[in-house]
């Protein structure tokens, strides 16, 4: 976990209902969900497998050790976890060498959110190396704080990202807005206590209390995430 969050700004102003946003990386601020299956597709290729589309729905948004095993597991590859870890990550770390498309709405949030001094963490299932690679492109500044899912005990959809990720910036967790774009996301993000906007990026998620979904992030500014805590809190 890196923070570079100063401590007069962990809250917003005192009495706010919002006090931080936290935000998935791949589907929801970057399209990359689909880099993530073209280098699965090749790096299983290459080991003499094909992989099935249903299968996507099944790894997209988990942790890659699920994700990585559950490929494992269906294709009967001859190869260990941690050595297809390394293959996965190498691979798509070379995909995005020059750089990753931001999704609608992305950088205009970011940067209202940066405008109006809102806490702001990035919160991924993606291995520091990934996420340090995105925010080369993205912008390291847009985030007081960023968690990795190499650097939790227990990721995606267990809740302790997010609770590492609201604690860190000094947030109560039910003051929180998290944008998530998988099932699995929104689960941990639940599980934690906050509050969701769920913009689904590969299986549709559906709306439930202290949930919201929308098409995209264009949908989405900082009276709506407002609003959301408030009307949920």
């Amino acid at each position: 976990m890196t923070s570079t969050v100063p401590a007069s700004l962990t809250r917003t102003a005192e009495g706010a209902a919002l006090q931080a946003v936290l935000l998935d990386m791949d589907g929801t601020l970057v399209d990359t969900e689909g880099f993530w299956w073209d280098v699965e597709k090749e790096v299983f290729a290459d080991l003499g497998h094909r992989l099935e589309e249903p299968w996507r729905d099944v790894v997209v948004g988990g942790p890659m050790t699920r994700s990585a095993g559950y490929l494992i597991d269906v294709t009967g590859a001859d190869i260990s976890l941690d050595e297809l870890t390394v293959l996965l990550n190498d691979r798509f770390e070379k995909r995005i060498r020059h750089g990753v498309p931001l999704m609608p709405g992305a950088d205009r949030l970011l940067a209202e959110l940066a405008a109006s001094r809102i806490p702001t963490a990035l919160v991924s299932a993606s291995h520091r190396r990934i996420i340090d690679r995105v925010l080369d492109s993205v912008g390291h500044h847009h985030f007081a704080l960023t968690v990795a899912g190499d650097e939790v005990t227990r990721t995606k959809p267990h809740p302790e990202p997010y609770l590492t990720a609201a604690a860190g910036l000094g947030a109560d967790p039910w003051r929180c807005a998290v944008i998530e774009d998988t099932a699995t996301g929104v689960a941990a993000a639940e599980a934690a206590g906050c509050r969701v906007v769920a913009v689904p990026s590969v299986a549709p998620i559906a709306p439930a209390s202290g949930r919201v979904v929308v098409g995209s992030l264009e949908e989405v500014d900082l009276a709506f995430l407002r609003k959301l805590v408030i009307a949920t809190g």
